[in-house]
C-alpha cells in the first residue's frame, strides 16, 4: 500500500481524469497529438521541478552562513 493511498483525491484531478479517458474512440493521428502534449507538458514538469530543487539548494545555502 502506498502512503498517498491515505490522502484524499482532488475533485479536480486532471491527471487521473486523462488516466481514466478512453482512447479507443481515438484516431492515430489524435494518439500521436496526445503523446506531443504530454511530452511537452513533461518537460514543462521537469523544468519546474529543477527550478525549485535549485531554489532550495540557494536557500540552504543562503542560511548555512
Amino acid at each position: 500500500m502506498d502512503v498517498d493511498d491515505n490522502l484524499p483525491t482532488r475533485r479536480d484531478d486532471t491527471l487521473a481524469a486523462l488516466a481514466r479517458q478512453d482512447l479507443d474512440p481515438l484516431s492515430v493521428a489524435e494518439l500521436e497529438s496526445r503523446i506531443a502534449a504530454l511530452d511537452v507538458e513533461i518537460d514543462r514538469t521537469r523544468a519546474h521541478i529543477q527550478r525549485a530543487v535549485n531554489h532550495r539548494a540557494t536557500a540552504d545555502a543562503l542560511f548555512r552562513r
